[in-house]
């Protein structure tokens, strides 16, 4: 089915072909129709899956009118969890509506205030933010919600991750009541749940709709997920080895505390091996050369931590590599699809101490699977992780 088909007019069609953009994605499909509709939509897609374009193509058909905006004025609004998130999010709104009369931006901290401000004097069609920098530029009557027609909440489960569960709602109290409400997650659960009853009027007549793309334990197919047995001790020398030896064209390695990303740097380079790393003590635009360095193949070993990479999108990442494994099942699912995405081929490769074990058990148990186990010559490990026991629950959760 040609996206034609779906209802989008023909220069959001051109934009998104000149992309290379052929077939829309399982997500697309059910989405669009339905948000065209005007419909509240609640939907749950893995990342990868193409949940951006899904409620941006839709969302521009709708207000690619004529309207004139008041100053200060917003039509739609995008909220994100972080700052990276929020520059992708705001390209691809560019890019899919390059032949449409429409303004666009994002605005998120990091950065100075006043520039923002004055981009927003005008009224600007589509905004894409983050809750803590929207709040700023409200408190400060950068900004109007009056004339608001649509609320999208991307990334929902990081943001209940990331604890913006009061700014939301402090957000959505400024909104009007009439509005479309559209909230996209790659996992859902009963945080995430009591955020979609509480942003949609219980007083519209239109009940959201749900769909779900994947179930919640699940990855892309296409994503080739292994694991190394390994002693903390030995892992900066065995990612060096598997760097070298297996010629890897690039990799996202995720590393927990950054203090850590920034060793793991010193330690490769001491190797011969060039990477650098993003973590939140780095200044915005020091985060997005390298984040643009990395995209473009200028840097191919990239070292973060997993809140830093919200918003790396690139649609041929060969791997990522969990050099400390996530304690949340979730946020292993969230990692991994970095890789694999559109339907392209991946690798997630992770690194599993003695300490992970527990861990490992509640991310194979909500993939439902085993992951396969490879065993690097060289790399004898002297603590043994057990064999995993697929059905283990921590006590907490029982």
């Amino acid at each position: 089915m040609p996206f034609s088909n779906l209802g989008l007019c023909d220069p959001i069609v051109q934009a998104i072909t000149e992309l290379g953009y052929s077939a829309p994605t399982p997500v697309q499909k059910q989405a669009i129709p339905l948000i065209l509709a005007g419909k509240d939509l609640i939907a749950t897609a893995q990342t990868g899956t193409g949940k951006t374009a899904a409620f941006v193509l839709p969302l521009l058909e709708n207000i690619n009118k004529e309207r004139k905006l008041r100053g200060k004025r917003i039509r739609a609004l995008i909220l994100t969890p972080t700052r990276e998130l929020a520059v992708q999010v705001a390209a691809n709104v560019a890019q899919y509506s390059k032949h449409l009369n429409l303004s666009s931006m994002a605005v998120y901290g990091g950065v100075e205030l006043e520039p923002q401000k004055q981009r927003l004097i005008d009224g600007v069609d589509i905004l894409v933010a983050t809750p803590g920098r929207l709040i700023d530029l409200a408190h400060q009557r950068a900004l109007h919600f009056d004339e608001l027609e649509v609320l999208v909440l991307d990334e929902a489960d990081r943001m209940v991750d990331m604890g913006f569960v009061g700014d939301i709602n402090k957000i959505i109290a400024r909104l009007p009541a009439s509005r479309q409400n559209l909230l996209f997650s790659a996992t859902m659960n009963h945080a995430v749940h009591t955020i979609a009853d509480n942003f949609s009027d219980s007083k519209m007549s239109n009940p959201a709709s749900e769909i779900s793309i994947s179930p919640k334990s699940t990855t892309a197919a296409t994503i080739s997920q292994w694991l190394i047995t390994v002693d903390k001790d030995t892992k900066s020398a065995l990612l060096s080895h598997l760097i070298n030896t297996e010629q890897w064209d690039q990799a996202l390695i995720f590393i927990e505390k950054k203090h850590g990303a920034a060793k793991l740097v010193d330690q490769l380079a001491k190797r011969g091996i060039k990477a650098d790393a993003i973590h939140g003590d780095k200044s915005q635009a020091m985060r997005e050369k390298i984040l643009a360095d990395f995209k473009s193949g200028k840097l191919k070993y990239l070292v973060s931590t997993g809140v830093s990479a919200r918003g790396i999108d690139i649609g041929d990442l060969s791997r990522v590599v969990n050099y400390d494994l996530p304690f949340k099942p979730e946020e292993y699912i969230h990692r991994i699809g970095r890789t694999g995405r559109a339907g392209t081929a991946g690798e997630a490769i992770s690194f599993v101490a003695m300490g992970d074990f527990k861990n490992l058990c509640a991310i194979e148990s909500r993939l439902n699977h085993i992951i396969d186990r490879k065993e690097i010559e060289g790399f004898p490990v002297r603590k043994v992780v057990p064999i995993s026991i697929l059905n283990y629950v921590r006590k907490s959760q029982r």
